[in-house]
């Protein structure tokens, strides 16, 4: 089955296995460390502590509060959570519940005070301090937080950040030995050497120890198990090490740092503005020389690690602390942006993103950025317009034409997108592989316009790009096997990429219905089932399965999946034959599933178009 379209992060960042891996570590550490359940407050002492809210009951402000939280509206959870407090000013559980959300809506101010009632509570003594912690670093009260967050911490995320965050407030302090040393003594998993090397490269720099900020670059850019884990903080970690170089004379190895990272990431903002900067005094500065920007540092770097697997909101958390210490910080803008969009708040996204600072490299795709979330907000004629000038713009990068391209096929408009696709690869020289996803795209859109030979002769071009690219490749096989063509080769392209991806619900389906196409029915339930397991609200894989269920006599089962398609979204055209299907088979006629190569005449048009379709 063929996914849907957005602007893909890989032109940012690469989506390493390793650092899906840390991710989930990273992730459940948050989560393990932080969910305890708020307890109702005694009736009774609720309506005797002398307060009554002018229109809501305390039930009515509890009830908001959760499904406003539950909805990810930040904003509404923290005044609701609010106003139930003032029911029950004891409940220690509601005045976390209210801490959390300020901090995570960025309301750091308004927190600070909730940390100072529960910083000695003990289900929410940890972020209460670690609140208070940032809040001496911003106040450059250096002794005050080092003892906030010298409290113990419960996992390896929070000892990795509160070791970091106490050795920038003892490097503010003066002590900057003493910071060297408590990085140093740091004791925890592989992964904690990335950060370490980094921060305490970044502590020695800042204190003018040349060498042994040196020797610490170095041995963070060797990491390169590190950074595939973490790929955003190696990249911040490179382009660090290649200003320090440069600031110290060492040119030739600054500019191989930056080749370094471009390798991880050939279209980075941050790396190619560095790149075109590096020897000049504003691209060789130091940009985290202080212990606000230093502890900034990490809560981004860890954020931003977690930020996957439901662990968003947290990561919301984690990086709204960051933007208390360092505001204007564009990377941490940009993640929030990404943040909001993933959790529904478009409207917050879209000020995230226009936050951003205006000469920063991660301006332009916030701009973006923007034009997609109109588009999201079904202002598709503004995003359009913005997206359009913003290619005027700027007519040689690339990520304009996707982003317009993306709005118009977000609409159908496929022959718009096309356009767009095909202006992107005349007006720029685009045969990199880097560049693969524009021809990706191009494919995509003729072949949504029944231009498939166009199609085809653009996927095969882009598999010259990117050889073992497995949406390409998951794409052109399945079009294949779907129209009953080329289905020896497709399932080896579709098997090739479901190897690269074996939790990917679309590509697993593509392989079922690949193995259907063949006649191979009793492969194709055990890979559809699978992929309904991964995809388990997918309208097209329900019906695949239901498909594959009737041909090996499983006809009960077969007819629940469609009746399960049928609650699900998709085209009213699909949707309308599969209440054929399951019409017929109520009634005791043979249903029209779909066809395969054992089928009358099903060999002979896939044997005549397999010989005659080499685009």
């Amino acid at each position: 089955m063929l996914a849907g379209e957005s602007l893909p992060m890989d032109l940012i960042l690469p989506q390493t296995t390793s650092a899906i891996r840390l991710s989930r570590i990273l992730a459940a550490a948050a989560l393990a460390g932080t969910m305890t359940i708020t307890t109702l407050p005694n009736p009774a002492s609720a309506a005797t502590n002398g307060f009554h809210a002018p229109t809501r009951t305390f039930a009515g402000a509890f009830l908001a509060a959760n499904a406003a939280r539950d909805r990810y509206d930040f904003t509404a959870a923290a005044r609701f959570f609010d106003e139930a407090l003032r029911f029950d000013p004891g409940n220690q559980g509601l005045r976390r519940d209210l801490m959390i959300a300020l901090v995570t809506d960025g309301q750091i101010e308004a927190a600070v005070p909730h940390g100072e009632a529960l910083k000695d509570d003990t289900g929410a003594a940890r972020l209460a301090r670690l609140l208070l912690g940032v809040d001496a670093v911003r106040e450059s009260r250096y002794l005050d937080a080092n003892a906030l967050l010298s409290s113990g911490a419960s996992n390896d995320l929070e000892t990795l950040m509160s070791g970091i965050m106490r050795a920038w407030a003892l490097h503010g302090s003066g002590d900057t030995e003493g910071a060297l040393a408590l990085i140093d003594a740091l004791d925890g998993p592989d992964w904690y050497a990335l950060f370490a090397s980094y921060h305490g490269a970044l502590i020695a720099d800042a204190a003018g120890m040349n060498e042994v900020a040196e020797a610490r670059y170095a041995a963070g850019v060797g990491d390169q198990a590190g950074g595939s884990a973490s790929p955003l903080t190696y990249l911040r970690l490179a382009e660090a090490n290649a200003r320090f170089l440069a600031r110290n004379g060492k040119l030739a190895e600054a500019r191989a740092a930056i080749a370094r990272g471009l390798e991880i990431a050939p279209n980075n903002p941050d790396m190619l503005a560095v790149a075109e900067t590096i020897d000049t005094p504003a691209g060789s500065r130091s940009i985290i020389a202080t212990p606000q920007r230093g502890a900034a540092e990490i809560l981004l770097n860890l954020g931003s690690a977690i930020n996957r697997d439901g662990a968003e909101d947290f990561a919301a958390l984690y990086l709204e602390l960051g933007r208390a210490l360092w505001p204007n910080n564009a990377q941490i803008l940009f993640e929030l942006g990404g943040i909001a969009e993933a959790l529904g708040q478009t409207d917050k996204a879209i000020r995230y993103y226009a936050a951003v600072p205006s000469d920063s490299p991660l301006a332009h795709i916030s701009a973006l950025q923007r034009g997609l979330a109109l588009s999201d907000l079904d202002r598709n004629d503004e995003a359009k317009a913005q997206l359009r000038a913003l290619i005027d713009a700027d007519p040689n990068d690339f990520r304009g034409y996707l982003a317009l391209g993306g709005v118009h096929s977000s609409l159908k408009e496929f022959d718009e997108a096309a356009d767009v696709y095909a202006a992107a690869i005349e007006q720029l020289d685009l045969d990199e592989p880097r560049f693969w996803q524009v021809h990706y795209r191009l494919g995509i859109a003729y072949e949504r316009t029944d231009r498939w030979p166009e199609a085809e002769r653009v996927f095969k071009h882009t598999l010259t790009l990117v050889p073992d690219q497995p949406d390409v490749l998951n794409y052109l096989g399945y079009s294949w096997i779907d129209m009953n063509m080329n289905l020896d080769e497709g399932i080896d392209m579709i098997r090739t990429a479901v190897a690269q991806r074996p939790r990917d619900g679309y590509i697993v389906d593509s392989l079922g219905w690949a193995y259907y196409r063949l006649g191979e029915f009793e492969k194709a339930v055990e890979q559809l089932e699978t992929a309904t397991e991964l995809r388990p609200r997918d309208m097209i894989i329900n019906d695949h399965l239901g498909d594959a269920y009737w041909r090996v006599g499983r006809q009960l089962e077969a007819t629940y999946q469609w009746s399960r398609a049928l609650a699900m979204e998709g085209e009213e055209e699909d949707l309308a034959e599969i209440r054929q299907k399951l019409a017929d088979a109520n009634a005791g006629r043979e249903p029209m599933i779909a066809t395969s190569r054992i089928d009358n005449g099903a060999a002979e048009q896939a044997s005549g178009t397999a010989s005659g379709n080499d685009g």
